[in-house]
């Protein structure tokens, strides 16, 4: 299966930042790899990136995204807005964005429809807290999130999902090889039995610490089809990096 591999730059980078896109783009020009290639900056700066990638391998896509088209949404911006403005993905369900604004698995569905609806391609991350780990309860918060998460609607329309251990982001902490497949593997599982045929072509990416010197041994697992990369995005020598490795 072609890779994604996926920057969030969540609440990081100004308009002099496109020095780094410029870099990736550059980058990116004559790399023969099986893989996508994708950044995910603020609001602030994604109508700047998207005309700055135009017609480039790079794609840019948003953090979140509102599930109305518009209305009354102080500080809101719906998915409609984001593919205007250029956005191809739009990342919806982050466990910051879960914890930070309270956003649960039911409001997240809806997101992903409104992103649908208005032609992006919704990264749906789900994932468990260390404490869940070591309760045992982690194929339970995964697969209860992925189902609530991904409304029926989404049949034949292109999806991807993130699996990010929250204790593994951020945190310099990384799932091992073991523990990423075995939860890929339940996820692959649970999206065939929903989906069918179209549940076994969905990427499934990993995100959790992923850098430059584990890029490659997570990238091997089974099931592992790119990852949702935080910090190391926003260098783009190890945003490439990462992306050569999906080779």
């Amino acid at each position: 299966m072609r890779k994604l591999i996926a920057g969030n730059w969540k609440m990081n980078g100004l308009r002099a930042s496109s020095d780094v896109i410029a870099e990736i783009v550059s980058g990116l020009e004559g790399a023969d790899i099986d893989a996508d290639c994708l950044i995910c900056p603020p609001f602030t700066l994604l109508g700047g990136f998207a005309g700055q990638t135009k017609g480039t391998a790079l794609k840019i896509g948003a953090q979140t995204c509102h599930s109305a088209v518009s209305g009354a949404h102080t500080g809101d911006v719906s998915a409609q807005m984001l593919a205007d403005i250029g956005a191809a993905y739009v990342i919806l369900g982050h466990s910051e964005r879960r914890a930070d604004h309270g956003e649960a698995s039911a409001d997240v569905a809806l997101k992903v429809m409104a992103a649908i609806e208005a032609g992006l391609i919704p990264i749906v991350c789900v994932g468990e807290s260390l404490a869940d780990r070591e309760a045992g309860l982690t194929r339970k918060i995964v697969l209860d999130q992925l189902g609530a998460s991904l409304p029926d609607g989404l049949a034949g329309h292109p999806f991807v999902v993130a699996y990010e251990p929250i204790w593994a982001i951020g945190t310099g902490l990384t799932a091992s090889a073991e523990q990423i497949a075995e939860v890929h593997l339940e996820i692959r599982t649970a999206l065939t039995a929903r989906f069918g045929d179209q549940g076994q072509g969905v990427q499934i990416l990993y995100g959790g610490s992923m850098k430059p010197a584990n890029a490659a041994e997570i990238l091997g697992v089974a099931n592992v089809d790119g990852g949702l990369i935080g910090g190391a995005s926003l260098k783009a020598s190890d945003f490439l990096a990462i992306f050569r490795s999906a080779g």
